[in-house]
């Protein structure tokens, strides 16, 4: 598959898809870009920010291109 085969269907699809692509693109280029002592200290920490109404990185992740899709509309 060639990068233009790759973006022509990204184009075809709607655009909460488009958004669902964007973010685990970036969520994929931050984990592979960030510097593996900064790994650790995080690792620490996981869970801390979870709010009590979070029922999992779907939930949250679902709302996220909610609210950029309503954002850029």
């Amino acid at each position: 598959m060639t990068l233009q085969n790759l973006q022509k269907q990204a184009l075809q699809l709607s655009t909460s898809e488009r958004w669902q692509l964007v973010q685990t693109l970036l969520e994929s280029l931050q984990q592979e870009t960030r510097p593996l002592q900064n790994k650790g200290n995080l690792s620490r920490l996981r869970g801390i920010a979870k709010g009590s109404g979070a029922s999992g990185n779907e939930d949250i992740g679902a709302e996220y291109i909610s609210y950029l899709t309503e954002k850029y509309q």
